[in-house]
């Protein structure tokens, strides 16, 4: 680690950790990414280097929290209801992993998605995905 990244690590706190600044933009209702200064690669789930270059000059961009379904399983808890669990491929660059609702079907891969938010009284919101009307 260069002494300029082991700086940049070391003064990270609690309230500039990636994973808390992700979770204030949620609690805004913003879905919200990295991009790499450098590279320009959207980066996801937040981090303190770009994992496409190493570069640590990474800033946060909202996302406009529309994409599409790259892969999805059902999950099926014994006693409970099942739900879906998909890879989403953001419009912006970059893919992550959440639950996904649609109507009345199956959740089916290329499905355009947009992003909400659950609350949660313990937690801050988690990004969840529902499949867009009239698919």
């Amino acid at each position: 680690m260069t002494d300029n990244v082991r700086a940049d690590v070391e003064s990270l706190s609690p309230e500039t950790a990636p994973g808390t600044v992700f979770d204030r933009f949620a609690s805004e209702g913003v879905l919200a990414y990295q991009s790499c200064g450098d590279c320009r690669h959207g980066v996801f789930p937040p981090r303190v280097l770009c994992p496409s270059c190493g570069s640590d000059d990474l800033g946060w961009q909202p996302s406009a929290g529309r994409g599409t379904v790259y892969s999805a399983t059902v999950i099926a808890p014994r006693g409970k209801e099942p739900y879906t669990v998909a890879l989403i491929d953001l419009a912006e660059g970059f893919r992550m992993m959440s639950t996904v609702t649609a109507d009345d079907r199956a959740v089916a891969i290329d499905d355009p998605v947009t992003v909400s938010f659950r609350p949660s009284k313990d937690e801050p919101p988690l990004p969840v995905f529902t499949v867009e009307a009239g698919r």
